[in-house]
C-alpha cells in the first residue's frame, strides 16, 4: 500500500469521472489537486493511506460496521469525501445517495476493493458507510 499514490495521475480518470459525475466535477477535483502544495497533496495521501490501513484493520478484527469504532472511522471517511471539491459530498441534499453509491462501488470495484483488502474488506466498508448513511445523514 505504499505505493499506492507513487506516480499518481489525477487526470487519468477524467474521462471516468466525467462520465459519472460531469466536467464540472472533474474540473474543480483537478484544480483542488492541482492548487495544493507537494507537501499538502503528501500529507492528503498520508492521512488515506492510513484511513484505508485502518479500514482493513478494523474488517479483518471481526468488528461489527455499525458498531462504534466503524461508525467513527464512517465518520472520518465522509468527512474526508467532503473535502474534495466538486463532488456531491458536499451538498447536504445528494451527500448520503453519494457517500452510499461511492460505498457501493468500492465493493462492486474490483479497483476500489482491492485498497480494502480485498472483497471482505471493501464489503465490510460497503457496509459501514451505507449504515452511517442511513442513521447520520
Amino acid at each position: 500500500m505504499n505505493e499506492m499514490f507513487d506516480g499518481f495521475d489525477h487526470t487519468q480518470f477524467q474521462d471516468e469521472v466525467t462520465r459519472r459525475w460531469g466536467a464540472d466535477a472533474y474540473a474543480r477535483g483537478a484544480a483542488w489537486w492541482e492548487g495544493k502544495s507537494d507537501v499538502e497533496r503528501a500529507a492528503w495521501q498520508g492521512d488515506l493511506v492510513e484511513r484505508t490501513r485502518a479500514w482493513i484493520d478494523l474488517a479483518t478484527s471481526g468488528a461489527d460496521p455499525s458498531g462504534d469504532e466503524a461508525q467513527a472511522l464512517a465518520a472520518r471517511h465522509v468527512t474526508w469525501l467532503r473535502s474534495i471539491p466538486g463532488t456531491p459530498a458536499a451538498d447536504p441534499v445528494a451527500v448520503k445517495a453519494y457517500v452510499v453509491g461511492l460505498a457501493g462501488m468500492y465493493a462492486a470495484d474490483p479497483r476500489f476493493a482491492a485498497n480494502y483488502g480485498g472483497d471482505e474488506g471493501a464489503d465490510f466498508v460497503r457496509r459501514a458507510l451505507e449504515h452511517y448513511a442511513e442513521t447520520q445523514l
